[in-house]
């Protein structure tokens, strides 16, 4: 995907308590948690602990990002969820 084409799909995302940064991501590439853990290699339950903040290892983040095709930064750099949108 282009980089412009990238920068507009990100700044449409925004995460709010209940739509986790990551989750707003998965949804909007088109993943389910399972196809998502088929990719990145993690359990569908260490995806589901990251979705609701219970877990936030950067070396798992760091895969998932690669997965999705996103900048590290957007999950790992991530502002608190409170109505924070992604740049």
């Amino acid at each position: 995907m282009p980089a412009t084409a990238r920068r507009e799909v990100l700044s449409e995302l925004i995460a709010t308590p209940s739509h986790s940064a990551l989750k707003a991501v998965r949804e909007t590439r088109g993943y389910s948690i399972e196809e998502l853990s088929l990719t990145c290699g993690l359990s569908t339950n260490e995806i589901a602990d990251i979705e609701d903040g219970r877990d936030a290892d950067p070396a798992k983040l760091r895969r998932i990002a690669a997965a999705l095709q996103v900048p590290e930064g957007v999950l790992i750099d991530m502002p608190p969820a409170e109505s924070q949108s992604i740049q």
